[in-house]
C-alpha cells in the first residue's frame, strides 16, 4: 500500500470481479447493526455515528451503534483499527464469510490509524449515496428501501501527500453568516468548525488552518474547538503569520497589555526588542495545546499579516540571524512542552520572509518548507534537490481565494482546474509532498476547486480536470448529466481565465475590434447560462438548491459581472460616438444587470435552502479592496432632435478603417447605424457591389441598429477589391469603405489575412521531442479549449545550440506580405524565483530568439507581475523576418521547463489591437 491512493467509487486493481451477493445494510425495513469496540479512538466513534446517520439519510431506518460483539447477527459491519506503523491513513473494506462466532457475513471497514478507518467508514457513505457536499451545498440523498454494497475488496491506499488541508480565510462572509445562523453569541466557533471538520474528512483532508482575521474568534478562544478537532481527528496548524498557534489579531495586545515594560510601556511584537515576553507567549500556547494532534509554524512575521518588524535589525544579514534566533526559541520551546508529540513543524517562506530564506535562514531539517504561490495560483519557488532530500520534506500554499494585491478573488470558484492540475503536477513532481494547504477563503463558492485539490492531495496521479468534473458532477445530479455538466463548467473556468469576473474593470475588452470582443465574451455567457437553465428545468425540484448553488449561480453571477460593465463600457463609447437615447439606454442596462446580480444573490442568502446560508455570499465584503462595484455611467437630457450616426468596426469614433473581409476566412464585420438624437430617424444602407451583403437593409431607429456586413464569395472576381456601404437618413449620407481579398488559391498552414497570422498553441503541425523532454496539449487550459507545456516539469533547462536540443513545434504559415514583423507569445504565467522562465521561437531555419518572462512575484500593482496575473497571460515578443511571402515554418522552443502557451499572434500590419489575441486565423491543408 506504498503508492498514491484511490478514488473512492470507482474501480481499482485492488478490486475483484464480484463474485458474490451485494451486502446489505438495510432491507427489508432493517438495518444491519454496526460494531466499534469501546476502546477505539473517539475519532473512529464518532465517525461510526456519521456512517449509522448516513444510512439512516438513504434508508430511514437507522441501524443499531454497537459497542460489544452480537451473540447471533446474519450480518454485521465491522469498524476498527489494525494500527499498522508502515501505512499512513491506509484503509481496506471487504466482505468476511463468518468473521466471528454467530456472525454470518460482516463488511469490515479496516483502517491503519485512525484516520485511514475514518476515510473507510466515509467511503462506505460515498458509496451509497451520501455526497460529501449533502450539508454544505445541499446535495440530496435519494432515498430507497434497499441499501447494499458490492462485496468486492475496497482498497484506499496511502495518499499522495501525507497532511491535506485547507485555509479559511478572508472569511468576512462565512462571519457573518455564522453569527446569523448558527452561533449567535459567537463569530465562528464549534457549532461552524463541526461542520467544518466533518467536511473536511469526508474530503479525505486531516488539517486545519482556522479563520484569523479580526471579524472571527481566534480559534483558542473557545477551549470546545481545539478539544472538538481531536474528537474528529483534525490536525490544527496555523498560517505564516501565526507562530506557534498564536492568533496575532486578537491574541497580543492583551498579552502585552499583562506583560508591560518595566516603565509601564506596551511591549512591541519585535523579536529584536522584546523577545523574552514573545517567548512567553509562544510557550503559554505550547503548554495549553501540548495534548492536541497540531502543527507547529515557525518563524515570525508581524502582526495580521503584515511584515516583519526589527527595529533592531535593518539589512537582510542582520534579519538573517534574528530569524534563526527565532527558530531556535521556538523549538526549544517545543522541545521542553511539547516533546516529541512536536510535530509536524512547518516554516513557510511567504512573502518577504522568502527573501530571509534565500539570504540564508537555516531551517532544521526535521522542518517541513511549505512553498507559497504567489496568492493566484503561480508556484513562486520550488525545492531544489539539496530541500527535496530533507527529512522533513517539503509542502505547499496555494491559494484558490485571495484578498489583496494586485486585485482580489473571493467571490466565486474561478481558477481554472487544468491551470490547478498543471502546478500541482509541477509541485509534485518536485517532491513537494508532505503538506498541500489550500486557502478557500469563505469556502462556499470553492466547492468544486477544492474537491479537485483534494482528490489530487490523495492520487496525484488520479484523473484529470475533465474527467474529475464527469465524475463530480455526475455524483451530484446523476450521471445523465455528467458530460453536459463537465462541458458547462469547463467554458465557465474558459471565460474566467479571460478575465476572473472579480477582475473586470472599465475598458478591458474591445466593443470595437474583432467583431466586439466584449459582445462575444458576453454572447458566450448568455449561451451558457442557458445550457445551465436548459438543464436545471429538467431536474427533479429536490436539486433545486444545489443547482443554484453549484452551478447556475456561478454563471449566472459572472455573466452579470461581465454584463453590467459591457454597458458601461458602451455607455461611455456612445458619449465619445455622439448618440442620443443609445446613452440613456446603455446606462439603463447596465445599471439593470447590477440590480439583477444583487438579486440572485439575495435570493442564495434568504431563499436558497430556506435561508440557511443568509450572509455567506457577497460579491462586495466591506474589507475587500479592488473589488469591481457598481460602474458609474453618463446620462443625456432628453432632446427632441434626430440626427444619423455611424461607426464601423475598428473605428472607436466614425469609419477611417476601412472593414477587411478575406476569403480564407470568409467573416463577417459590423457597422452601428445609430441616432444623435432622441426621435426616431429612418435610415437606408446601399452597397456599391452585388456581392457585397447587408443583414438589415434599412428602417427607423431610436437608439441603434447593428448591421453585419458579409460577401457573397462565389461572386467575388480574384483579387484586391475597395467596395463601400453607403448610409443614409437625417439628410446625410456616409460611405463605410470596406477592403475584400479573395485569393482562392489553395495554400497549407494558418494565413495572413487582415493584418495578422493568430494561432492557438494546441494547433501545432509536428512535434519534435528532445533530451528526454516534450511538448503536451492539456485540454481545458488557457483561454482556448487547450494550451501546450513543456514536460517533464524537472527538464534541465536548454540555453545552447536551442534549434538541434530544445523539444520543439512546428507551425506552417501562409505569408501574402513580406518584412520584419512582431511574434506575440501568449504564456501562461508561471514563476521561479531562483530561476527563470524563458522560451524561445524562431521562423524557418532563422536563429531562434530567447524570449524571457516575468520569474518573480512582486506583490505589486501595475507592474508586469501584476498585469500578467490579472489578464492570465503574459506578452512575450520577438521579430521574425520574412523574406517573401508563401509559406514558412514557425518554430516554438522549450528554453526552461513547465512553460505553457495559449497563442501566438505574428502582426504583419502594425500592432493588433484587443484585449484577447484575436480569433484564430483560417488554416489551409
Amino acid at each position: 500500500m506504498a503508492a498514491a491512493g484511490t478514488a473512492p467509487l470507482l474501480p481499482t486493481a485492488a478490486e475483484a470481479a464480484p463474485a458474490r451477493p451485494d451486502f446489505p445494510l438495510v432491507t427489508g425495513g432493517r438495518a444491519t447493526d454496526l460494531y466499534v469496540s469501546p476502546s477505539e479512538d473517539p475519532a473512529v466513534l464518532r465517525a461510526a455515528g456519521d456512517l449509522q446517520a448516513d444510512i439512516e439519510r438513504v434508508s430511514g431506518v437507522r441501524p443499531r451503534l454497537l459497542q460489544a460483539l452480537p451473540e447471533r447477527a446474519e450480518h454485521l459491519v465491522v469498524i476498527a483499527t489494525a494500527p499498522d506503523q508502515a501505512r499512513w491513513e491506509a484503509s481496506v473494506t471487504r466482505v468476511v464469510d463468518r468473521p466471528f462466532p454467530g456472525v454470518g457475513r460482516a463488511l469490515t471497514i479496516t483502517g491503519s490509524d485512525r484516520r485511514g478507518t475514518i476515510y473507510g467508514v466515509y467511503d462506505t457513505s460515498e458509496r451509497i449515496g451520501v455526497s460529501p457536499w449533502y450539508w454544505w451545498a445541499d446535495v440530496p440523498i435519494a432515498r430507497r428501501d434497499t441499501v447494499t454494497v458490492p462485496a468486492r475488496t475496497f482498497e484506499r491506499r496511502e495518499p499522495s501527500v501525507r497532511y491535506r488541508g485547507i485555509f479559511i480565510n478572508d472569511e468576512q462572509n462565512m462571519t457573518t453568516w455564522s453569527h446569523r445562523t448558527q452561533e449567535p453569541d459567537k463569530n465562528i466557533g464549534p457549532r461552524t468548525y463541526e461542520r467544518v471538520f466533518e467536511l473536511l474528512l469526508r474530503l479525505k483532508a486531516n488539517y486545519l488552518w482556522p479563520a484569523m482575521h479580526p471579524y472571527s474568534d481566534f480559534f483558542n478562544k473557545h477551549a470546545q474547538n481545539p478539544e472538538l478537532a481531536d474528537r474528529y481527528g483534525i490536525v490544527v496548524g496555523s498560517s505564516h503569520p501565526e507562530a506557534m498557534l498564536r492568533n496575532g489579531v486578537h491574541e497580543w495586545d492583551p498579552w502585552a497589555a499583562e506583560h508591560r515594560n518595566a516603565d509601564g510601556s506596551l511591549p512591541l511584537y519585535d523579536y529584536t526588542v522584546n523577545p523574552a515576553v514573545i517567548s512567553d507567549y509562544w510557550r503559554a500556547r505550547a503548554r495549553q495545546n501540548a495534548h492536541y494532534e497540531s502543527s507547529w509554524t515557525l518563524g515570525m512575521r508581524g502582526l495580521h499579516d503584515s511584515a516583519l518588524e526589527t527595529r533592531n535589525a535593518t539589512t537582510i544579514p542582520e534579519k538573517v540571524v534574528v530569524m534563526n534566533d527565532i527558530i531556535a526559541d521556538q523549538r526549544r520551546i517545543l522541545a521542553e512542552e511539547v516533546g516529541e508529540r512536536a510535530e509536524p513543524q512547518i516554516f513557510i517562506p511567504y512573502k518577504e520572509v522568502l527573501d530571509l530564506y534565500n539570504a540564508g535562514v537555516r531551517v532544521p531539517d526535521d522542518v517541513t518548507l511549505i512553498w507559497p504561490d504567489d496568492n493566484h495560483g503561480n508556484m513562486r519557488q520550488l525545492p531544489d534537490e539539496a530541500e527535496r532530500a530533507r527529512a522533513g520534506g517539503n509542502g505547499i500554499y496555494y491559494h484558490l481565494s485571495y484578498w489583496g494585491r494586485p486585485r482580489s478573488y473571493l467571490w466565486l470558484d474561478t481558477t481554472q482546474l487544468a491551470k490547478v492540475w498543471q502546478e500541482l503536477r509541477r509541485v509534485y513532481e518536485h517532491r513537494a509532498d508532505r503538506m498541500w494547504i489550500f486557502n478557500v477563503g469563505d469556502l462556499k463558492s470553492i466547492e468544486t476547486g477544492l474537491s479537485f485539490c483534494l482528490d489530487m492531495a490523495w492520487d496525484v496521479d488520479g484523473q484529470g480536470p475533465e474527467e474529475f468534473l464527469a465524475r463530480w458532477y455526475g455524483r451530484q445530479f446523476g450521471r445523465e448529466h455528467a458530460v453536459e455538466l463537465t462541458a458547462i463548467r469547463t467554458e465557465y473556468y474558459r471565460l474566467a481565465a479571460e478575465r476572473r469576473p472579480e477582475f473586470i474593470d472599465r475598458d478591458v475588452f474591445s466593443t470595437v475590434h474583432h467583431g466586439d470582443e466584449a459582445g462575444r465574451r458576453l454572447d458566450a455567457y448568455a449561451a451558457l447560462l442557458e445550457r445551465v437553465r436548459a438543464l436545471g428545468a429538467g431536474l427533479p425540484e429536490v436539486y433545486r438548491d444545489a443547482y443554484f448553488e453549484l452551478v447556475e449561480y456561478p454563471v449566472h453571477g459572472a455573466w452579470l459581472m461581465n454584463q453590467k460593465y459591457y454597458w458601461a463600457d458602451r455607455n461611455a463609447l456612445a458619449v465619445r460616438q455622439g448618440r442620443g437615447a443609445g446613452v440613456n439606454r446603455y446606462a439603463d442596462l447596465a445599471e439593470a444587470a447590477h440590480a439583477e446580480e444583487a438579486a440572485i444573490t439575495r435570493r442564495y442568502n434568504t431563499q436558497v435552502a430556506g435561508g440557511k446560508w443568509d450572509g455567506i455570499v457577497n460579491p462586495y465584503p466591506s474589507q475587500i479592496p479592488k473589488a469591481p462595484g457598481r460602474p458609474a455611467v453618463t446620462r443625456v437630457a432628453r432632446q427632441e432632435t434626430s440626427g444619423l450616426g455611424v461607426a464601423a468596426e475598428g473605428n472607436d469614433v466614425g469609419i477611417v478603417r476601412p472593414l477587411s473581409f478575406d476569403s480564407s476566412d470568409r467573416g463577417r464585420r459590423f457597422v452601428d447605424v445609430f441616432n444623435t438624437g432622441f426621435l426616431p430617424v429612418d435610415w437606408a444602407a446601399e452597397v456599391s457591389e452585388p456581392w457585397v451583403r447587408v443583414s438589415v437593409a434599412g428602417g427607423s431607429v431610436v437608439d441603434q441598429v447593428r448591421v453585419w456586413v458579409e460577401i457573397d464569395w462565389g461572386q467575388v472576381p480574384e483579387g484586391i477589391h475597395t467596395p463601400s456601404v453607403s448610409f443614409t437618413g437625417a439628410g446625410r449620407t456616409v460611405a463605410v469603405p470596406l477592403r475584400v481579398v479573395n485569393s482562392p488559391l489553395p495554400v497549407r498552414g494558418f494565413v495572413e489575412a487582415h493584418g495578422y497570422v493568430s494561432i492557438e498553441a494546441a494547433h501545432f503541425d509536428r512535434q519534435v521531442p528532445r533530451g528526454g523532454a516534450c511538448w503536451r496539449t492539456v485540454r481545458g487550459l488557457g483561454r482556448h479549449g487547450a494550451a501546450v507545456e513543456a514536460v517533464p516539469s524537472t527538464a534541465p533547462s536548454v540555453t545552447e545550440e536551442v534549434a538541434t536540443r530544445s523539444p520543439e513545434l512546428r507551425y506552417r504559415v501562409h505569408f501574402v506580405s513580406a518584412g520584419t514583423f512582431p511574434v506575440t507569445v501568449f504564456r501562461l504565467p508561471s514563476l521561479d524565483e531562483r530561476g527563470k522562465r524563458r522560451l524561445a521561437v524562431a521562423l524557418d531555419d532563422q536563429p531562434p530568439v530567447v524570449l524571457t518572462g516575468q520569474a518573480v512575484a512582486t506583490g505589486n500593482r501595475g507592474d508586469a507581475w501584476a498585469r500578467n496575473v490579472e489578464e492570465g497571460v503574459e506578452k512575450l515578443t520577438a521579430t521574425v523576418v520574412v523574406g517573401a511571402p508563401g509559406e514558412h515554418v514557425l518554430r516554438l522552443f522549450m528554453v526552461d521547463a513547465a512553460i505553457a502557451v495559449d497563442q501566438i499572434v505574428i502582426g504583419t500590419g502594425g500592432a493588433v489591437p484587443g484585449y484577447l489575441a484575436p480569433p484564430e486565423s483560417a488554416r489551409g491543408r
